[in-house]
Protein backbone atom coordinates (compact mmCIF):
# COMPACT_ATOMS: atom_id res chain seq x y z
CA UNK A 1 0.00 0.00 0.00
CA UNK A 2 0.78 3.83 -0.14
CA UNK A 3 0.17 5.63 2.21
CA UNK A 4 -0.35 9.38 1.52
CA UNK A 5 -1.28 12.28 4.30
CA UNK A 6 -2.95 15.55 4.48
CA UNK A 7 -1.28 17.91 5.89
CA UNK A 8 -1.93 21.79 6.74
CA UNK A 9 -0.52 23.56 3.89
CA UNK A 10 1.22 27.28 4.53
CA UNK A 11 0.13 28.89 1.51
CA UNK A 12 0.02 32.86 -0.38
CA UNK A 13 -2.72 34.39 -0.15
CA UNK A 14 -4.84 34.10 -3.30
CA UNK A 15 -4.10 38.07 -4.78
CA UNK A 16 -0.68 37.47 -4.28
CA UNK A 17 0.05 33.53 -5.27
CA UNK A 18 1.40 34.56 -8.63
CA UNK A 19 3.66 36.76 -7.24
CA UNK A 20 4.81 34.43 -4.67
CA UNK A 21 5.13 30.75 -6.61
CA UNK A 22 8.69 30.85 -8.16
CA UNK A 23 10.36 28.02 -10.12
CA UNK A 24 13.84 27.33 -7.90
CA UNK A 25 16.49 29.62 -7.31
CA UNK A 26 19.12 27.39 -9.14
CA UNK A 27 16.86 27.38 -12.44
CA UNK A 28 17.49 31.35 -12.92
CA UNK A 29 20.47 33.08 -14.64
CA UNK A 30 21.79 35.43 -12.26
CA UNK A 31 20.76 38.36 -13.87
CA UNK A 32 17.40 37.58 -13.79
CA UNK A 33 17.31 36.28 -10.22
CA UNK A 34 18.37 39.86 -9.30
CA UNK A 35 16.02 41.50 -11.14
CA UNK A 36 13.21 39.18 -9.81
CA UNK A 37 14.23 40.20 -6.29
CA UNK A 38 14.69 43.78 -6.85
CA UNK A 39 11.17 44.01 -8.47
CA UNK A 40 8.92 41.74 -6.39
CA UNK A 41 8.94 42.10 -2.82
CA UNK A 42 6.54 38.76 -2.45
CA UNK A 43 8.45 36.60 -4.31
CA UNK A 44 9.51 33.33 -2.44
CA UNK A 45 12.95 33.47 -4.07
CA UNK A 46 12.60 36.67 -0.94
CA UNK A 47 12.55 33.84 1.77
CA UNK A 48 15.51 31.82 -0.23
CA UNK A 49 18.01 34.58 -0.50
CA UNK A 50 17.22 36.46 3.30
CA UNK A 51 20.24 38.69 2.51
CA UNK A 52 19.40 40.20 -0.64
CA UNK A 53 20.41 43.89 -0.86
CA UNK A 54 22.05 43.25 2.79
CA UNK A 55 25.82 44.77 2.55
CA UNK A 56 26.47 42.00 5.19
CA UNK A 57 26.56 38.56 3.98
CA UNK A 58 26.53 35.30 5.70
CA UNK A 59 28.40 32.00 4.13
CA UNK A 60 26.19 29.66 2.13
CA UNK A 61 24.97 26.70 3.56
CA UNK A 62 25.48 27.51 6.67
CA UNK A 63 23.29 27.22 9.62
CA UNK A 64 23.58 31.65 10.36
CA UNK A 65 22.05 31.57 6.78
CA UNK A 66 19.25 28.90 7.36
CA UNK A 67 18.71 30.83 10.64
CA UNK A 68 17.46 33.73 8.18
CA UNK A 69 15.54 31.77 5.92
CA UNK A 70 13.84 30.68 8.52
CA UNK A 71 13.28 34.37 10.20
CA UNK A 72 11.63 35.24 6.08
CA UNK A 73 9.54 32.38 6.73
CA UNK A 74 8.13 34.49 10.14
CA UNK A 75 8.02 37.87 7.92
CA UNK A 76 6.04 36.52 5.08
CA UNK A 77 3.26 34.96 7.62
CA UNK A 78 3.17 38.41 9.88
CA UNK A 79 2.87 39.97 6.79
CA UNK A 80 0.14 38.20 5.72
CA UNK A 81 1.59 36.79 2.40
CA UNK A 82 0.83 33.51 3.78
CA UNK A 83 -1.97 31.86 5.28
CA UNK A 84 -1.88 28.37 7.08
CA UNK A 85 -5.22 26.07 6.69
CA UNK A 86 -6.64 25.53 9.80
CA UNK A 87 -7.19 21.93 8.65
CA UNK A 88 -5.56 19.30 7.29
CA UNK A 89 -6.50 18.85 3.12
CA UNK A 90 -4.79 17.31 -0.06
CA UNK A 91 -4.06 19.70 -2.82
CA UNK A 92 -4.64 18.75 -6.56
CA UNK A 93 -1.70 20.96 -8.76
CA UNK A 94 -2.32 20.86 -12.91
CA UNK A 95 0.35 22.57 -14.90
CA UNK A 96 -0.66 23.31 -18.21
CA UNK A 97 2.34 23.74 -20.74
CA UNK A 98 1.94 23.88 -24.39
CA UNK A 99 -0.68 22.23 -24.09
CA UNK A 100 -0.06 19.05 -21.98
CA UNK A 101 -1.82 19.05 -18.86
CA UNK A 102 -0.13 17.63 -15.86
CA UNK A 103 -2.54 17.18 -13.22
CA UNK A 104 -1.56 15.00 -10.00
CA UNK A 105 -1.67 15.55 -5.92
CA UNK A 106 0.00 17.03 -3.16
CA UNK A 107 0.39 15.15 -0.35
CA UNK A 108 2.68 14.50 2.61
CA UNK A 109 4.91 10.76 1.45
CA UNK A 110 5.24 8.37 3.68
CA UNK A 111 8.99 8.19 5.50
CA UNK A 112 8.37 4.89 6.48
CA UNK A 113 7.81 3.65 3.31
CA UNK A 114 10.96 5.25 2.03
CA UNK A 115 13.05 3.62 3.93
CA UNK A 116 11.38 -0.02 3.40
CA UNK A 117 11.64 0.85 -0.35
CA UNK A 118 8.49 0.64 -1.11
CA UNK A 119 9.15 4.54 -2.64
CA UNK A 120 11.88 3.59 -5.19
CA UNK A 121 14.84 4.82 -6.20
CA UNK A 122 16.96 4.89 -9.08
CA UNK A 123 19.36 7.39 -8.92
CA UNK A 124 22.13 7.70 -6.12
CA UNK A 125 22.49 10.80 -3.59
CA UNK A 126 25.63 12.51 -2.85
CA UNK A 127 26.22 12.51 0.86
CA UNK A 128 27.54 15.31 1.76
CA UNK A 129 24.06 17.14 -0.27
CA UNK A 130 21.71 15.45 1.34
CA UNK A 131 23.48 16.18 4.86
CA UNK A 132 23.14 19.86 3.69
CA UNK A 133 19.42 19.81 2.96
CA UNK A 134 18.64 17.65 6.05
CA UNK A 135 20.75 20.76 8.18
CA UNK A 136 18.43 23.34 5.99
CA UNK A 137 15.22 21.09 6.98
CA UNK A 138 16.73 21.27 10.75
CA UNK A 139 16.97 24.50 11.36
CA UNK A 140 14.20 26.06 8.69
CA UNK A 141 11.39 23.52 9.71
CA UNK A 142 9.83 24.21 6.45
CA UNK A 143 9.45 22.15 2.72
CA UNK A 144 8.35 24.10 0.11
CA UNK A 145 9.14 22.31 -3.32
CA UNK A 146 7.82 18.94 -3.89
CA UNK A 147 9.89 15.94 -4.61
CA UNK A 148 8.29 14.32 -7.91
CA UNK A 149 6.76 10.67 -7.53
CA UNK A 150 4.83 8.35 -10.49
CA UNK A 151 2.40 6.11 -9.73
CA UNK A 152 1.27 3.27 -11.89
CA UNK A 153 -2.05 4.16 -13.85
CA UNK A 154 -5.25 3.48 -11.39
CA UNK A 155 -8.57 4.34 -12.73
CA UNK A 156 -9.97 4.78 -9.48
CA UNK A 157 -7.66 7.80 -8.77
CA UNK A 158 -8.06 9.54 -11.73
CA UNK A 159 -11.80 9.37 -11.46
CA UNK A 160 -11.37 11.13 -8.17
CA UNK A 161 -9.54 13.74 -9.43
CA UNK A 162 -11.82 14.25 -12.19
CA UNK A 163 -14.55 14.78 -9.90
CA UNK A 164 -12.23 17.40 -7.76
CA UNK A 165 -11.14 19.21 -10.77
CA UNK A 166 -14.78 20.20 -12.01
CA UNK A 167 -15.18 22.59 -8.90
CA UNK A 168 -13.40 26.28 -9.99
CA UNK A 169 -10.00 25.65 -8.58
CA UNK A 170 -8.34 27.93 -5.62
CA UNK A 171 -5.67 29.36 -7.64
CA UNK A 172 -5.27 30.03 -11.41
CA UNK A 173 -2.58 31.96 -12.97
CA UNK A 174 0.09 31.99 -15.62
CA UNK A 175 3.16 33.00 -15.44
CA UNK A 176 5.56 34.40 -18.01
CA UNK A 177 6.86 31.54 -19.45
CA UNK A 178 3.41 30.31 -20.29
CA UNK A 179 2.71 27.94 -18.10
CA UNK A 180 -0.40 27.30 -16.52
CA UNK A 181 -1.06 26.88 -13.01
CA UNK A 182 -3.99 26.01 -10.95
CA UNK A 183 -4.57 24.50 -7.46
CA UNK A 184 -8.01 22.39 -5.91
CA UNK A 185 -8.03 22.41 -1.73
CA UNK A 186 -9.90 18.99 -1.15
CA UNK A 187 -12.69 18.92 1.35
CA UNK A 188 -12.51 16.35 4.23
CA UNK A 189 -14.61 13.56 2.16
CA UNK A 190 -12.78 13.85 -1.08
CA UNK A 191 -9.42 14.30 0.39
CA UNK A 192 -10.44 10.77 2.55
CA UNK A 193 -11.49 8.93 -0.49
CA UNK A 194 -7.60 9.90 -2.26
CA UNK A 195 -5.77 8.58 0.96
CA UNK A 196 -7.94 5.70 0.70
CA UNK A 197 -7.20 5.12 -3.20
CA UNK A 198 -4.12 4.77 -2.60
CA UNK A 199 -3.90 2.54 -0.25
CA UNK A 200 -4.35 -0.22 -3.34
CA UNK A 201 -0.73 1.30 -4.91
CA UNK A 202 1.92 -1.12 -4.09
CA UNK A 203 5.10 1.35 -4.55
CA UNK A 204 5.78 5.09 -6.03
CA UNK A 205 9.12 5.93 -7.81
CA UNK A 206 10.86 9.14 -7.17
CA UNK A 207 10.56 10.96 -10.84
CA UNK A 208 12.66 13.83 -9.27
CA UNK A 209 14.07 14.95 -6.11
CA UNK A 210 16.32 12.29 -5.11
CA UNK A 211 18.34 14.08 -2.17
CA UNK A 212 15.38 16.17 -1.25
CA UNK A 213 13.66 13.27 -0.36
CA UNK A 214 16.81 10.89 1.20
CA UNK A 215 17.14 14.63 3.55
CA UNK A 216 13.57 14.62 4.21
CA UNK A 217 13.67 10.62 5.29
CA UNK A 218 16.96 11.22 7.18
CA UNK A 219 15.73 14.37 9.41
CA UNK A 220 13.65 12.10 12.03
CA UNK A 221 16.89 10.28 12.51
CA UNK A 222 19.19 13.66 12.37
CA UNK A 223 17.03 14.69 15.30
CA UNK A 224 16.97 11.74 17.68
CA UNK A 225 20.85 11.93 17.38
CA UNK A 226 20.58 15.28 18.34
CA UNK A 227 17.89 14.19 21.32
CA UNK A 228 15.81 17.19 19.52
CA UNK A 229 11.58 16.39 20.26
CA UNK A 230 9.94 15.10 17.20
CA UNK A 231 6.93 16.82 15.42
CA UNK A 232 4.52 14.10 13.74
CA UNK A 233 5.01 15.67 10.54
CA UNK A 234 8.60 14.34 10.34
CA UNK A 235 7.04 10.94 9.22
CA UNK A 236 6.18 12.53 6.18
CA UNK A 237 7.46 14.83 3.07
CA UNK A 238 6.18 17.31 0.96
CA UNK A 239 5.55 15.34 -2.51
CA UNK A 240 3.74 15.63 -5.48
CA UNK A 241 2.38 12.44 -6.72
CA UNK A 242 1.42 12.07 -10.45
CA UNK A 243 -0.02 9.35 -12.81
CA UNK A 244 3.02 7.79 -14.41
CA UNK A 245 1.30 8.18 -18.22
CA UNK A 246 1.04 12.11 -17.07
CA UNK A 247 4.83 12.35 -16.61
CA UNK A 248 6.91 13.66 -19.67
CA UNK A 249 10.10 12.19 -19.92
CA UNK A 250 12.66 13.91 -22.49
CA UNK A 251 16.50 12.93 -22.53
CA UNK A 252 19.83 14.69 -21.30
CA UNK A 253 22.28 15.81 -24.28
CA UNK A 254 25.73 15.45 -24.05
CA UNK A 255 28.33 18.85 -24.71
CA UNK A 256 32.09 17.60 -25.20
CA UNK A 257 34.62 20.40 -25.29
CA UNK A 258 37.72 17.87 -26.97
CA UNK A 259 38.05 15.70 -29.21
CA UNK A 260 41.12 13.88 -27.14
CA UNK A 261 43.59 15.16 -29.65
CA UNK A 262 42.18 13.36 -32.35
CA UNK A 263 41.41 15.15 -35.82
CA UNK A 264 37.83 14.41 -36.72
CA UNK A 265 38.74 11.38 -39.17
CA UNK A 266 40.22 9.95 -36.57
CA UNK A 267 37.12 10.25 -34.46
CA UNK A 268 35.04 9.10 -37.05
CA UNK A 269 37.11 5.46 -37.51
CA UNK A 270 36.79 5.37 -33.99
CA UNK A 271 32.88 5.60 -33.78
CA UNK A 272 32.38 3.10 -37.46
CA UNK A 273 34.02 0.63 -34.86
CA UNK A 274 30.68 0.48 -32.70
CA UNK A 275 28.25 2.65 -34.56
CA UNK A 276 26.67 2.59 -38.31
CA UNK A 277 27.57 6.20 -39.07
CA UNK A 278 25.75 8.03 -41.52
CA UNK A 279 26.06 11.53 -42.58
CA UNK A 280 22.49 14.25 -41.78
CA UNK A 281 21.64 17.34 -44.05
CA UNK A 282 20.34 18.79 -41.12
CA UNK A 283 20.22 18.74 -37.49
CA UNK A 284 17.62 16.55 -35.88
CA UNK A 285 17.16 14.25 -32.95
CA UNK A 286 17.59 10.21 -32.82
CA UNK A 287 13.77 8.63 -33.91
CA UNK A 288 14.38 5.37 -32.59
CA UNK A 289 16.01 3.68 -29.17
CA UNK A 290 19.70 3.02 -29.80
CA UNK A 291 20.35 5.47 -32.43
CA UNK A 292 22.15 8.84 -31.18
CA UNK A 293 22.65 12.14 -33.57
CA UNK A 294 25.58 13.91 -33.36
CA UNK A 295 27.09 17.25 -34.32
CA UNK A 296 30.86 17.11 -34.83
CA UNK A 297 31.70 20.75 -35.41
CA UNK A 298 28.62 22.25 -37.00
CA UNK A 299 28.48 18.89 -39.03
CA UNK A 300 25.45 15.87 -38.05
CA UNK A 301 25.85 12.26 -38.52
CA UNK A 302 23.64 9.50 -37.07
CA UNK A 303 25.26 7.03 -35.47
CA UNK A 304 23.54 3.16 -34.93
CA UNK A 305 24.49 1.70 -32.35
CA UNK A 306 25.62 -2.15 -33.29
CA UNK A 307 24.00 -5.10 -31.78
CA UNK A 308 26.52 -6.23 -29.35
CA UNK A 309 26.44 -3.73 -27.78
CA UNK A 310 22.95 -3.88 -26.17
CA UNK A 311 22.54 -5.99 -23.62
CA UNK A 312 18.40 -5.96 -22.98
CA UNK A 313 18.53 -8.43 -20.13
CA UNK A 314 20.74 -5.81 -18.53
CA UNK A 315 18.10 -2.63 -16.53
CA UNK A 316 20.98 -0.37 -16.92
CA UNK A 317 23.73 -1.59 -20.12
CA UNK A 318 20.76 -1.64 -22.46
CA UNK A 319 20.21 2.49 -21.28
CA UNK A 320 21.61 4.30 -24.38
CA UNK A 321 22.85 6.71 -22.04
CA UNK A 322 25.23 4.17 -20.68
CA UNK A 323 26.26 2.77 -24.07
CA UNK A 324 27.09 6.45 -24.85
CA UNK A 325 29.55 6.09 -22.29
CA UNK A 326 30.88 3.14 -22.32
CA UNK A 327 31.92 3.21 -26.31
CA UNK A 328 32.39 6.57 -26.46
CA UNK A 329 32.45 9.10 -23.77
CA UNK A 330 34.93 7.56 -21.71
CA UNK A 331 37.37 5.32 -24.29
CA UNK A 332 37.44 7.34 -26.82
CA UNK A 333 36.90 10.66 -25.64
CA UNK A 334 38.91 9.82 -22.00
CA UNK A 335 35.62 11.46 -20.18
CA UNK A 336 35.54 8.86 -17.22
CA UNK A 337 33.32 10.48 -14.38
CA UNK A 338 30.62 12.51 -15.98
CA UNK A 339 29.99 14.09 -12.67
CA UNK A 340 33.11 15.59 -12.39
CA UNK A 341 34.94 16.04 -15.72
CA UNK A 342 35.44 19.37 -16.97
CA UNK A 343 35.02 19.02 -20.43
CA UNK A 344 31.66 17.52 -20.68
CA UNK A 345 28.08 19.80 -20.10
CA UNK A 346 24.65 18.70 -20.51
CA UNK A 347 21.78 20.32 -21.86
CA UNK A 348 17.71 18.59 -21.07
CA UNK A 349 16.30 18.21 -24.05
CA UNK A 350 13.40 20.64 -23.50
CA UNK A 351 15.74 23.03 -24.98
CA UNK A 352 15.60 23.04 -28.89
CA UNK A 353 17.57 21.51 -31.07
CA UNK A 354 18.93 25.27 -32.73
CA UNK A 355 20.22 25.76 -29.46
CA UNK A 356 22.06 22.68 -28.91
CA UNK A 357 23.98 23.31 -32.54
CA UNK A 358 24.44 26.95 -31.61
CA UNK A 359 26.24 25.94 -28.17
CA UNK A 360 29.23 23.48 -30.86
CA UNK A 361 29.00 26.14 -34.09
CA UNK A 362 29.91 28.92 -31.00
CA UNK A 363 33.03 27.27 -30.89
CA UNK A 364 32.37 26.45 -27.39
CA UNK A 365 32.39 22.41 -27.50
CA UNK A 366 33.96 20.55 -30.68
CA UNK A 367 31.07 17.69 -30.49
CA UNK A 368 27.69 16.83 -28.98
CA UNK A 369 25.54 13.86 -28.89
CA UNK A 370 21.46 14.03 -28.60
CA UNK A 371 20.23 11.29 -27.22
CA UNK A 372 16.36 9.11 -27.62
CA UNK A 373 14.89 9.76 -24.40
CA UNK A 374 14.44 6.92 -21.66
CA UNK A 375 10.64 5.39 -21.11
CA UNK A 376 8.95 4.97 -17.48
CA UNK A 377 9.64 1.55 -18.21
CA UNK A 378 13.43 1.43 -18.29
CA UNK A 379 13.56 3.88 -15.16
CA UNK A 380 10.65 1.62 -13.14
CA UNK A 381 12.67 -1.42 -14.39
CA UNK A 382 16.06 0.11 -12.46
CA UNK A 383 14.61 0.57 -9.63
CA UNK A 384 13.10 -2.62 -9.20
CA UNK A 385 15.97 -3.92 -9.36
CA UNK A 386 18.12 -1.64 -7.01
CA UNK A 387 20.34 -0.26 -9.30
CA UNK A 388 21.28 3.72 -10.49
CA UNK A 389 20.62 5.65 -13.64
CA UNK A 390 23.39 6.68 -15.64
CA UNK A 391 24.20 10.71 -14.52
CA UNK A 392 21.62 12.99 -16.33
CA UNK A 393 19.47 10.27 -17.83
CA UNK A 394 16.22 12.10 -17.54
CA UNK A 395 14.49 15.56 -17.93
CA UNK A 396 11.85 15.19 -16.28
CA UNK A 397 8.26 17.54 -16.47
CA UNK A 398 6.51 19.07 -14.85
CA UNK A 399 9.17 21.10 -12.81
CA UNK A 400 7.31 21.94 -9.62
CA UNK A 401 7.37 25.61 -8.29
CA UNK A 402 8.43 26.54 -4.70
CA UNK A 403 6.33 28.29 -2.82
CA UNK A 404 2.92 27.50 -3.85
CA UNK A 405 1.90 24.26 -0.75
CA UNK A 406 4.57 24.81 1.97
CA UNK A 407 4.65 21.62 4.67
CA UNK A 408 5.69 22.80 8.10
CA UNK A 409 7.65 20.21 9.51
CA UNK A 410 7.58 21.08 13.13
CA UNK A 411 4.04 20.33 13.58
Amino acid sequence: MSKISPFKALRPVRDKVHLVATRPYYSYKKNVLTAKLEDNPFTFLRIINPEFGSTIQTKGNTPERFALVKEKYAEFIDEGILIKDASPHIYIYRQTKNGHEFTGIIAGASVEEYHLDLIKKHEATLTSREAMFTNYLDVVGYNAEPVLLSYPHDVHIEQLIIEATADRPEYEFTTTDRIKHEVWVLPEAQTFKIIQAFESIEAVYIADGHHRSASSAGLKKHRQVKGTDGFPNEDFFLAYFIDETKLKILEFNRLVDTLNNLTEDEFLTQLSKSFSVSTLNQAQKPYNEHEFTMCLNGKWFQLIANPELIDPNHPVKCLDAEILTTTILSPILGIDDLKTNEHIEFISGAESIETFENKITSGKFKVGFVLFPATIEQVKKVADNQLIMPPKSTWVEPKMRSGLTIYKINE
